[in-house]
């Protein structure tokens, strides 16, 4: 079995589409769609059959997948204890992070791997909440980065720990009157113009259900997935909004590209957790992972779940 290609038809089983893995790869189509043919001829038969949606396992296909898997875990925890028992955890380890804590927390986190060891290769897989939970139940990923609306139980911390805590921040061009405050109250948004994230998504439906909680509708005149586009078109018009957290804005306040003020009464806040395996136990090049992401957000957290008013002060500070 060629480990590059067991992997490649887990993901392919998983996201159930050829067109996503190439994309997320950034590889064209017919590339992944000849290794996945070659692979099934090396089986004897058809793992996937083609459908309008994409495509979907055969019970070939079905009868693989957890033996590969299996296997394939097997073999990678072999190869990173061996490394770890001559003294330096290596290998893959593959982290989900959800958009929002992409950046800077990804960058940190590699720089911070790379020094400390350069032998753990990251693979992220960037997604929504829901799809990680997913992920992580099919042991699609190692572990995750995840937003959560409540914080884990005494019951939960075994599987999932705490990281930091994250306020809500309504985003604003520089120079706005409403974000210049330190602090704003969230009936202030009724009426207001704002960027927001398209749904079906847990952090709109948690927004819509605290403003109807408060008597008023959301004013969406606009609706993106992305996050980047959500900046864009704040910072691009002045008196259009947006409602995000802090480490989709820590970058672009520094910079005096936004402008932010902390929303409250309520504070409508967001627990930023480490959610490891459900199935099997990490490898040693995970557990350092897991290590480096709590040094990490032990170093930076603080700074990007600052007050708003420090937050204010650096968006209104001329770039050096």
């Amino acid at each position: 079995m060629h480990l590059p290609t067991v992997r490649l038809f887990l993901e392919v089983a998983d996201a159930g589409s050829l067109s996503k893995v190439a994309a997320r790869r950034q590889v064209v189509q017919s590339h992944v769609s000849r290794q996945i043919t070659e692979f099934e001829q090396q089986c004897g038969g058809r793992l996937f059959r083609r459908t309008g949606r994409g495509v979907e396992l055969t019970e070939l296909g079905r009868r693989a997948v957890p033996r590969l898997r299996a296997w394939l875990h097997e073999t990678e925890s072999l190869a990173q204890e061996l490394n770890a028992a001559a003294g330096e955890p290596a290998g893959d380890v593959r982290l989900g992070l959800i958009p929002s804590a992409a950046h800077p927390l990804a960058t940190h986190l590699f720089a911070r791997l790379r020094a400390s060891h350069p032998g753990i290769r990251l693979d992220i897989a960037e997604a929504q909440g829901a799809e990680l939970d997913a992920m992580l139940d099919a042991g699609a990923v190692d572990l995750a980065i995840l937003f959560r609306f409540r914080r884990p139980s005494a019951d939960e911390s075994a599987l999932e720990t705490l990281l930091c805590d994250a306020d809500t921040y309504l985003v604003s061009a520089p120079g706005d009157a409403l974000t210049a405050a330190p602090t704003l109250d969230f009936a202030r948004l009724a009426g207001l113009p704002l960027v927001l994230p398209r749904r079906p998504s847990h952090w709109r439906q948690a927004l819509d259900e605290t403003a109807r909680s408060l008597g008023f509708r959301l004013d969406a005149v606009a609706q993106a997935d992305s996050l980047t586009v959500q900046k864009a078109l704040v910072a691009a018009h002045p008196g259009v909004y947006s409602i995000l957290g802090p480490y989709t804005i820590a970058e672009e306040l520094c910079d005096g590209r936004l402008q932010a003020t902390r929303l409250v009464h309520p504070d409508l806040k967001r627990h930023v957790t480490l959610a490891l395996p459900r199935q099997g136990k990490l490898t040693p090049a995970g557990r350092a992972v897991a290590q480096a992401v709590r040094e990490v957000v032990a170093d930076w957290g603080q700074r990007l779940t600052a007050p708003s008013a420090g937050l204010v002060t650096s968006a209104r500070r001329t770039p050096t």
